[in-house]
């Protein structure tokens, strides 16, 4: 009875870390390979950005993902795809976006303009 015990802890243990390893903990900058320009941009996109946007995943949430943003043509608005528009984007806002525009700094934008690109 015991050893039944023993061996079912085991198996709820074994089940309870794969499920943990379903979900992978984000990766660090270095593992991403980001530089400097990119994890400070990295760092706002999290404060600012990732309650509405995904960034590691094709998911929606309260806004579109930005998985792969760069990669496409288009911004899920139909705009061109490019750091002029997204600039915009970020500055001026779009549909239910607000701008950030009196928030973040030029440099800041250019810091998340750069992260994007990694996406």
């Amino acid at each position: 009875m015991r050893i039944c015990g023993v061996l079912a802890a085991a198996v709820i243990a074994l089940c309870i870390g794969g499920c943990d390893s379903a979900t992978p903990a984000p990766k660090s900058d270095a593992e991403l390979h980001l530089t400097e320009q990119q994890s400070r941009g990295r760092r706002l996109f999290n404060q600012s950005c990732a309650q509405c946007h995904r960034a590691y995943s094709d998911e929606n949430l309260n806004g579109p993902p930005l998985q792969g943003v760069f990669k496409k043509p288009a911004l899920p608005s139909g705009i061109p795809a490019n750091d002029e528009r997204v600039r915009e984007t970020i500055e001026l806002g779009r549909a239910k976006m607000p701008g950030f525009r009196n928030l973040f700094t030029d440099d800041q934008v250019n810091d998340l303009i750069a992260y994007l690109h990694t996406l």
